[in-house]
């Protein structure tokens, strides 16, 4: 079956003397993986490099009994050249890629998905607090994948969380003060940081922009997020490091 799509660059590999092989995160089709013969022995063959998070217009012929396709047309769309001249912002498109690479199933359609990346991408290169934006993608990813971290109650005793609570590493969630805990790295989180992380859930990314992060209050984003990121995935990013 031939197939076309837009698409976003998730990581590529040479493949053989002359090929490559590329994951994308395509808006119709979800998480593909194929192959482009000759592209690099023949430049010209193709009308883009396959560079990380740049987007493309593909056509490819999916084989049913492989997640390897045959990627036969790629068409540079945009490249986010603001991006690439900047090393924060770079390394922060870096990250969108991994953790989506991370989360995200094997050719699984979701468009929402595919429209956050895009406007994380865009907003990389007109923003310029980038802490913000990655803290609003991590949570709208989340979110979306459905593994958000558990903020409306307690996970002990299920009461609803009013004012300030210890979010637990070890439960993947908020426990109130008044239950014992035995997570000795839970932190007493702010009732601001909790609000912030439910509004970004509930809201599209451009009243999410809206919103101010102080410097505390990224302090617990980047607490809370990147350990609830490690409790779902079982290991840290690598990419995660480089980041402020």
């Amino acid at each position: 079956m031939i197939l076309q799509t837009e698409a976003i660059v998730l990581k590529t590999m040479d493949f053989r003397e002359t090929s490559r092989i590329a994951t994308f995160f395509t808006k119709d089709y979800g998480k593909v993986k194929g192959v482009l013969k000759g592209i690099r022995k023949d430049h010209k063959k193709f009308g883009s490099n396959v560079d990380k998070f740049s987007v493309n217009d593909i056509v490819y012929y999916q084989y049913r009994n492989s997640d390897l396709h045959l990627i036969s047309q790629c068409d540079l769309r945009n490249y986010f050249f603001p991006i690439r001249q900047d090393l924060k912002k770079s390394l922060a498109a870096s990250y969108m890629l991994e953790l989506v690479n991370s989360i995200m199933p094997t050719e699984e359609e979701n468009r929402d998905v595919y429209q956050l990346m895009a406007e994380y991408l865009q907003s990389l290169g007109e923003v310029a607090d980038t802490d913000k934006l990655v803290y609003i993608f991590q949570i709208k990813i989340l979110a979306l994948s459905g593994f958000q971290p558990h903020l409306d109650s307690c996970l002990k005793c299920h009461k609803k969380i009013v004012g300030r609570a210890k979010f637990s590493t070890q439960l993947g969630g908020l426990v109130c003060l008044e239950c014992p805990l035995s997570d000795h790295a839970a932190t007493i989180l702010s009732p601001g940081t909790v609000a912030s992380i439910l509004h970004v859930e509930k809201n599209d990314w451009s009243n999410s922009l809206r919103l101010t992060f102080s410097a505390s209050l990224k302090k617990e984003l980047k607490y809370v997020l990147n350990n609830f990121l490690i409790f779902h995935l079982g290991r840290k990013l690598k990419s995660e490091k480089y980041l402020g």
